[in-house]
C-alpha cells in the first residue's frame, strides 16, 4: 500500500509539473492509473485531495485556477517549484534551528523540522554551538490552541478564501464571512487573521478565539491584491489595539491584571484593594478589558466605558 501512494504521488507530481495549464480533476482522473480504479466519484476526491494536502506538506507549490468555464484546475509551476542556491553560515544555521524548535503546533513543528532536513542534505552547516546539544534554560514557544489556526494558515499559503461563522465580542450569535486571508499574527498571545472581507470590501482582522465551527475553502482566486507583508503586520497591530492614540483611566483589582500593569503608563495603590491605572487607549481596548471581568471598572474616557458596558451586557445576553 505504502508503494502505492508513493507511486500515486509521483505520477500527481509529475502530471501537475509537466503541464502548461491547469488540469482538472476529471483531467487528472483519466491520465493516473490509481485514480481510474478508484471506487466512485466520492473515494476518488477524497484520495485526490488527501494526495494533493500530501505534495503540498512536501513542499510543492501546487496552484488552483478557475477557467472560463468555472472549472477548477491545479498546476505546479517550474519557476515556483525550484530553490535558488542557498548559503548560509554556522550562525545563519543556528538560527533557523532555534526557530524550528519554536512552534509547538503538531504541524508547523514536523514542517520546520523537515525543512531543516531538507537545508541540512543541500548543505547547510551545522551550528557550531548547537542548540540541541546544550539546550538553553529558556526556549521560546508559540502556543497554538484555536483550531482554526492550521486551515487558515494552509489557506494564506495557497491563497485560497474562506468561509467561517464569526462572533464579535459585542454580538450574541455569530455571523458568516467570506474572507480572502492574507497572513496570520500572534499578538499579545492570540492569534489574528488579516484578510479581505467580501461582504464588507475592505480589509478586517479576525480574532481565532472568536472564529466558531469549521473554516471551510472555496475554490477561486483573490480579488483583491495583497499588501505586503509589513502593511498587513501594521493593521494587526492597529486592530488589536498596539495603536495608541490617548490614555485612559480605569480601576483594577490589586493582586489582578498583571498584562495591563504591564503597559500602565502610571499606577497609584490605593487602600480600598482597588489601583488607578493610566493606560494607551487605542483600537481593541475595549475588547481587552471585558477579558478581565469584575476585575476591571473604566473610569474615563466615557465612550471607552459606554463600550466597555456594552460588550458586558451582550455577553450576559448569551
Amino acid at each position: 500500500m505504502a508503494i502505492a501512494k508513493s507511486e500515486r504521488l509521483m505520477n500527481l507530481a509529475l502530471c501537475l509539473l509537466g503541464t502548461r495549464r491547469p488540469l482538472s480533476k476529471r483531467e487528472l482522473r483519466g491520465s493516473i492509473e490509481a485514480y481510474l480504479e478508484a471506487s466512485g466519484d466520492e473515494a476518488f476526491n477524497r484520495m485526490f485531495e488527501r494526495d494533493k494536502d500530501d505534495l503540498r506538506e512536501l513542499g510543492l507549490v501546487i496552484e488552483t485556477v478557475e477557467n472560463l468555464e468555472g472549472e477548477t484546475g491545479y498546476l505546479a509551476r517550474r519557476d515556483s517549484n525550484r530553490l535558488p542556491p542557498i548559503t548560509l553560515d554556522a550562525e545563519e544555521a543556528a538560527a533557523l534551528g532555534l526557530a524550528a524548535k519554536v512552534w509547538q503546533q503538531a504541524r508547523l513543528a514536523g514542517a520546520a523540522s523537515g525543512a531543516l532536513q531538507k537545508l541540512r542534505a543541500a548543505g547547510m552547516p551545522e551550528a557550531e554551538d548547537s542548540y540541541e546539544t546544550q539546550p538553553s534554560a529558556l526556549e521560546p514557544r508559540i502556543p497554538v490552541h484555536e483550531a482554526a489556526f492550521e486551515p487558515l494558515m494552509l489557506a494564506c499559503r495557497d491563497r485560497r478564501p474562506v468561509v467561517f461563522d464569526y462572533r464579535k465580542a459585542n454580538a450574541a450569535r455569530p455571523e458568516t464571512r467570506h474572507v480572502e486571508p492574507w497572513t496570520l499574527e500572534c499578538w499579545r498571545g492570540h492569534w489574528y487573521l488579516a484578510g479581505w472581507d467580501r461582504d464588507r470590501g475592505a480589509e478586517r482582522v479576525f480574532r481565532l478565539s472568536r472564529i466558531t465551527g469549521k473554516v471551510r475553502s472555496r475554490a477561486g482566486a483573490f480579488t483583491a491584491p495583497v499588501p505586503d507583508v509589513v502593511t498587513v503586520r501594521e493593521t494587526v497591530e492597529s486592530w488589536a489595539g498596539e495603536t495608541a492614540t490617548r490614555s485612559a483611566r480605569i480601576r483594577l483589582r490589586a493582586g489582578c491584571g498583571y498584562p495591563l500593569r504591564a503597559r500602565a503608563q502610571a499606577v497609584t495603590e490605593g487602600d480600598d484593594g482597588w489601583d488607578e491605572l493610566e493606560i494607551p487607549y487605542g483600537h481593541g481596548l475595549d475588547a481587552w478589558l471585558v477579558e478581565f471581568g469584575p476585575d476591571v471598572v473604566v473610569l474615563e474616557p466615557a465612550d471607552l466605558r459606554a463600550d466597555v458596558v456594552e460588550r458586558l451586557r451582550a455577553v450576559a445576553k448569551g
